[in-house]
C-alpha cells in the first residue's frame, strides 16, 4: 500500500477554503477547485515508497521517481498485473480505470457534456492524426476514453443535470411570457420561437431544436437573455420557478448574454443534500453550480463545453455528443452489503464508491475491492490492514491499494477521538 501526494488544480471557479477545510490543512490563499487522486497522465498522484522499502528499486525505470517517490501511472506501468489485477486489465487495459476528485465549486462550472467511448476513441484519433497539440485551446479530446461520472455531495450541492421534459421547459418560458405581459413588454422573438420549438410532438426533436436555436443564436440570444435578466431583476414574479429563474440571473451576472443562461431552463435544476449523489452518463448536459463533493469518473479529461465559459466551444462536435432526451434526475442511493459496506454503485463498470464511517472502538469494515483501489480520509484516523502490511492514514491522507494486496480491512485507530470518515473507490468488476 502506498500513501499518495495529489495534484491540486486552482481553477478560477474553485473555493478558497472548502478543500482545505475538509482535509484539515491551511488554505493556500487562492482558489482550490479540484484535488485529483489517480493516475491520469495529465496530473498523476505521486506514490510514496513504504518506509520499510525506502525506494522503488528502479520501478518504471526511475524516470518519474526520486528514490521514495514515483508517479502513480509509472508505478502501475512497472507491474500492471500486480497493481490492477487480471480482470481489470482484460476489460480496461493496463491503466487505472477511474479518477477521483474532491471538487469545490464556489462559482458555476461550464455547461458541458462527455462523449461515449466510441466518440472519444474516434475523436482522439482524428485530432492525433491532424497533429493538434494536446495543450491547444481548440482541442476537444485529451485522451481516448469516455468519462461517465458521479458526484456525492459533502455539503449542499447545486447543479443542472440533464434535459427535463419539453413541456416542463415550455411552462417556464410561458411564465416568462406572462411576466413580460404584466410589465407591458413585448416577448423577445427568440423566446416566441422557443415556445414553438418546445411544443413539437416529437420530444427529442423539440429539445434538439430549442437547444440548437439557443447555442447558435448569436445576437438574438444575447438580446433575449439581457431582457429576461432585466425583467427578473426588476421584480418580475418568479412564482414556483424561483430556483430556475434565480439561476438565470446568477448565471447572466457572471456570463452576460451567454447561451448557457437560457439553456439552463431546458435542464433539471437540482439541489443535493449532504450524502446524496447523482450519476452522469455520456451525453448528459450538466453544470455544477456550487458545493463540495467527491467526484468519481472513468479516467478521462474529455469535456465538450456548451457555454458558461471563456474556453473553446465546438458547436458541431457538441451537437454530435449531446443525448437529446428528457431524463429524470439520475439519483443514486447507497446500498449496504451483508458485510456492512456502504456502497454507491452507478451503472458503470469502471468504478464504485464506498463510504466508510467508523465510531471509536467499532470493529473493522472490509474494503470492497475489485482490482486496484484508492482511499481518502476526511475525518479522524484509520488503519488499513492487509495480508502484506498495515498503513495508518490520518485526516487528509490518501493511499493507493494494489489489487495484489487485497483483502484490506479498515479499522478505527485505537484510542483516537471522534468518528473516522473515509471514501474508497475501486472498479465495479466482480472480485
Amino acid at each position: 500500500m502506498y500513501e499518495l501526494e495529489n495534484v491540486l488544480r486552482p481553477y478560477a471557479w474553485g473555493s478558497t477554503t472548502a478543500i482545505a477545510g475538509l482535509l484539515g490543512r491551511p488554505a493556500s490563499g487562492g482558489p482550490e477547485a479540484e484535488l485529483w487522486i489517480g493516475a491520469h497522465p495529465d496530473s498523476p498522484s505521486v506514490a510514496l515508497a513504504p518506509a520499510a522499502a525506502g525506494d522503488f528499486g528502479g520501478a518504471g525505470d526511475g524516470g518519474a521517481g526520486d528514490g521514495g517517490r514515483l508517479a502513480l501511472d509509472e508505478l502501475i506501468a512497472a507491474d500492471p498485473e500486480h497493481h490492477l489485477g487480471r480482470a481489470s486489465i482484460a476489460e480496461f487495459g493496463p491503466r487505472l480505470p477511474f479518477l477521483v476528485k474532491v471538487l469545490a465549486a464556489e462559482r458555476p462550472l461550464s455547461l458541458q457534456v462527455h462523449p461515449t467511448l466510441e466518440q472519444a476513441r474516434k475523436g482522439f484519433a482524428r485530432e492525433e492524426a491532424a497533429g493538434v497539440e494536446h495543450s491547444a485551446a481548440g482541442r476537444n479530446y485529451k485522451d481516448d476514453n469516455h468519462k461517465p461520472e458521479m458526484i456525492l455531495a459533502l455539503t449542499p450541492f447545486e447543479a443542472l443535470c440533464g434535459f427535463r421534459p419539453a413541456a416542463e421547459s415550455r411552462a417556464v418560458f410561458l411564465h416568462l411570457g406572462a411576466c413580460f405581459d404584466l410589465a407591458g413588454l413585448e416577448l423577445p422573438p427568440l423566446l416566441v420561437r422557443l415556445l414553438d420549438d418546445l411544443a413539437g410532438p416529437d420530444e427529442p426533436a423539440a429539445l434538439r431544436s430549442a437547444f440548437e436555436r439557443i447555442i447558435a443564436g448569436g445576437e438574438d440570444v444575447s438580446h433575449a437573455t439581457a431582457m429576461v435578466a432585466a425583467a427578473l431583476i426588476s421584480g418580475a414574479p418568479m412564482g414556483r420557478y424561483v430556483a430556475e429563474l434565480s439561476t438565470v440571473t446568477n448565471l447572466n451576472g457572471r456570463y452576460p448574454g451567454d447561451p448557457g443562461v437560457l439553456i439552463s431552463l431546458l435542464l433539471n435544476r437540482i439541489s443535493l443534500a449532504p450524502g446524496e449523489a447523482v450519476y452522469l452518463p455520456a451525453g448528459n448536459v450538466h453544470a455544477y453550480l456550487n458545493g463540495l463533493g467527491i467526484e468519481v469518473m472513468a479516467s478521462s479529461d474529455n469535456v465538450l463545453r456548451g457555454g458558461l465559459t471563456p474556453k473553446f466551444v465546438d458547436v458541431p462536435e457538441l451537437l454530435r455528443t449531446v443525448a437529446f432526451e428528457a431524463v429524470g434526475v439520475p439519483t443514486l442511493a447507497a446500498e449496504t452489503t451483508l458485510l456492512g459496506q456502504e456502497l454507491f454503485r452507478p451503472p458503470f463498470r469502471e468504478f464504485q464508491l464506498q463510504r466508510i464511517e467508523l465510531e471509536p472502538g467499532a470493529g473493522p469494515v472490509p474494503l470492497a475491492q475489485s482490482g486496484a483501489a484508492v482511499i481518502l480520509v476526511v475525518a479522524g484516523s484509520v488503519l488499513l490492514d492487509s495480508p502484506k502490511g498495515d498503513l495508518h492514514l490520518g485526516r487528509g491522507a490518501s493511499a493507493f491499494l494494489p489489487a495484489a494486496e487485497a483483502p484490506v480491512n479498515v479499522h478505527a485507530v485505537a484510542g483516537a477521538a471522534g468518528t473516522a470518515l473515509a471514501f474508497a473507490v475501486t472498479t465495479a468488476l466482480e472480485a
